[in-house]
This record gives C-alpha cells, structure tokens and sequence, in this order.
C-alpha cells in the first residue's frame, strides 16, 4: 500500500510536520510518566484505528521494557488487572476525551476527578495535550493511508 501523500517530499507538509515533531518530543520531556504516555498514545491510536501510531507506540514501549501482556491488554484495560490505578485513570480520561463527541458533554466530572487523584496539574496538562496530538496525528495517517509495520522503535525521536 502506498501512502496518498508523501510528508516528507512536500514543502508544506515540512513546515508543519517540524512543529508536530517538536510536540512529540516536548511530550516525551514533559512530567507525565513514560509508561503512561506510550499506554495512553496506544489506546487513543487504537479507538481512531490508526495502524501507523499502533505500531510505533506497540514498539516503542516494547522496546523500552513494556511487557507483551499489557501491551496486549491495553485494549481491554477496564477487565484487565495489569494496570495499576494511575494508568486506568489515564486509559479512562484518553478513551472519553477520543470519543468527546459520543456522549453528550464529553469528558464527565467523574472521569476527570479520577485522573486528577493521580496526576498533578503538569501532568494532567500533558495528558490532555497528548491526548489532543494523537488525535491529531492519527488523523494525518488515517486520512492518507500512511502504511504501518515497518517502524523501528526511536525512529523518530
């Protein structure tokens, strides 16, 4: 399959793309626990079904020592009794800020008060950022039919 646009071949595409990227690594610095960010960047790519985001972050935090239980259980968190509070919390606030527009308010007093027992204000900032952006970035590979598979964990960092 080839993608329907080739990012790095179009100058309007790297203008953009550089700021994408520098939101990507300012996410990987930012206070939120790396565990927590791949998990919630997987979950968010899985809801949006965006193969590309999948395999990066499924590589990434493989690579990085994530165990294939849990990576394999991120899709079915809430039954699932590998993840500890803090990382429900953060699973529970990526699926209803994913799916905002499914339910009448978006995301719930009750959903935000659990992350907000876990998460301090930076880190509830680079929550919902992260959340934001891979929304965002699963939508530039969706809609062009980026292909998947072939990412090399730290490839783009």
């Amino acid at each position: 399959m080839d993608a329907r646009l080739d990012y790095l071949a179009s100058p309007t595409a790297g203008k953009i793309i550089k700021y994408v990227m520098s939101t990507g690594r300012a996410l990987k610095e930012s206070p939120l626990p790396s565990t927590t960010t791949e998990l919630v960047a997987l979950r968010v790519s899985q809801i949006n079904g965006c193969a590309v985001c999948i395999d990066m972050h499924t590589k990434d935090a493989a690579h990085a020592g994530e165990s294939a239980v849990r990576l394999n259980l991120v899709a079915a968190w809430r039954e699932a009794t590998v993840f500890t509070e803090a990382e429900r919390a953060a699973l529970e606030l990526a699926e209803a800020g994913t799916r905002a527009a499914e339910v009448p308010g978006g995301v719930n007093d009750e959903v935000w008060e659990r992350a907000a027992q876990h998460y301090d204000q930076e880190q509830l900032t680079a929550l919902v950022v992260l959340i934001s952006f891979m929304g965002m970035v699963n939508r530039l590979n969706i809609i062009t039919r980026q292909p998947a598979g072939n990412y090399e964990p730290g490839q783009f960092h």
